[in-house]
């Protein structure tokens, strides 16, 4: 009987919830959000992430509501660099507008009615003054007035409410001690917040589905500086206050600064499309774009952890007469001639290299791509590495035996050569009933 998609889902994502179950990670929602169709949708993922032993944070903004606010009210608001000027009105009408979305987050969140994915359960929402604040002061001779930025983080206080079991509900408005009230970017206290808490994660939302290249492909993965200069590209393509505004200029500012803090990923995703967060969270490739300090896809030599996941990856492959059958106990005595390619903690390729040193070539063995990678160009990547290792060692030739990867490696600059071709120790070791094409590459 074939698994169905639901059981395949189920086991692809069971290793991710290992990996995050007691994790916190920050999520930063902006105001744009609020009114999307699909918003439900994203806090009862929230809530279910906190159900699987995430520790969660949630970070929310208003700009557009307190926008409205001010629309509304006939108050005028300007902005320099980006950053909104908040005067004594414009800051009651902020308030107001946070303060509505704070009671609409937590009437949400604590919502256990039936129909929806958490029924039956009952959620603790936290929220202070975990946040203390100051102002921005003035510059080039313009006053914030009441727009401020993060002084201090209460992040022993967050954490007793997490340890609680609870959510911990930020807002863009904070006070200071001296008692007044400050409208902050709520990017800048969601970045700060997982920085304090040495997070897992910083995870925020914007329209698309992540960073999108020319051709309005996803990139899954940017480093910090890469992230820079789009960044750049952002504020010079638009006006600062719209182009501060953006979903994504906010996200990867925040980003930026918290991977270079220690924050090891950062993740962006679409508040448009429903369950992108835990597609993002629970699937090998995830659906946005991740900033991280380092690849969170690395190609590296085996050790002896990694056999049990190389005998997970390569028994299919026995199971259908590709690969020659190896025992966990040859997988032991081999292993360090292997070399794999690991993401998110998975072996998603493998391969070995033995070397037949006084004949200076060496067999390139047990080459294996998880299925769900082999539309890239892993074959060819783990290649590369066994070339690099046969030069070190002073190999001229690396061969190869197959059954069913003839046209591959003949891409890769293999020739199919006969048996007298390989070494003496090898010839006597082909296995003439399988019948496997020889097949030779200058290294």
């Amino acid at each position: 009987m074939r698994s169905t998609a639901l059981v395949k889902g189920f086991r692809q994502s069971a290793p991710y919830v290992n990996a995050h179950r007691g994790k916190t990670m920050v999520i930063m929602l902006g105001g744009e959000a609020f009114t999307d169709s699909n918003f439900d949708n994203i806090i009862n993922d929230i809530a279910l992430l906190h159900s699987l032993g995430v520790r969660i944070v949630l970070v929310y903004g208003a700009r557009p509501q307190i926008n409205a606010n001010l629309a509304k009210h006939q108050c005028e608001s300007s902005y320099h660099k980006g950053v909104r000027i908040t005067n004594e009105n414009a800051l009651g009408m902020a308030m107001q507008a946070a303060g509505q979305l704070q009671l609409a987050i937590t009437a949400r969140l604590s919502m256990s009615l039936r129909n929806t994915p958490m029924q039956g359960t009952q959620l603790n929402v936290a929220s202070g003054n975990f946040i203390i604040a100051q102002p921005l002061g003035v510059d080039d001779g313009i006053d914030y007035c009441h727009s401020g930025k993060v002084r201090r983080i209460d992040h022993a206080a967050i954490n007793r409410m997490l340890d609680m079991g609870s959510i911990v509900l930020l807002g863009p408005i904070a006070s200071s001690v001296t008692g007044e009230s400050f409208n902050l970017m709520y990017e800048d206290v969601a970045t700060q917040v997982a920085i304090r808490l040495k997070a897992y994660k910083l995870i925020g939302f914007c329209s698309e589905q992540g960073i999108l290249d020319n051709e309005n492909h996803v990139i899954p993965e940017l480093f910090p500086t890469c992230a820079e200069k789009i960044v750049q590209d952002i504020e010079a393509q638009h006006d600062t206050e719209n182009g501060h505004s953006s979903g994504t200029f906010r996200f990867l500012r925040g980003a930026i600064s918290a991977c270079r803090a220690g924050v090891p990923r950062c993740h962006l995703v679409s508040y448009k499309a429903d369950g992108a967060l835990l597609q993002e969270l629970f699937s090998f490739d995830g659906i946005g774009t991740q900033i991280v300090m380092a690849s969170a896809e690395q190609t590296r030599n085996a050790d002896i952890h990694d056999i049990g996941g190389i005998l997970d990856l390569i028994h299919p492959l026995e199971e259908q007469g590709i690969l020659v059958r190896r025992s966990r106990e040859q997988l032991e005595q081999e292993i360090y001639q292997f070399t794999i390619i690991e993401k998110d903690s998975l072996i998603i390729g493998c391969a070995a290299l033995y070397p037949y040193i006084d004949d200076k070539m060496a067999e390139m063995a047990c080459v294996a791509i998880h299925p769900d990678y082999r539309d890239g160009d892993r074959g060819a990547l783990l290649l590369n590495h066994m070339r690099q290792q046969a030069k070190q060692k002073g190999i001229t030739k690396l061969f190869v035996l197959t059954t069913h990867s003839l046209h591959w490696f003949r891409e890769q600059g293999f020739e199919e050569v006969g048996v007298e071709s390989l070494p003496m120790a090898k010839q006597g070791l082909y296995n003439y009933q399988r019948k496997s094409k020889i097949l030779v590459l200058k290294v």
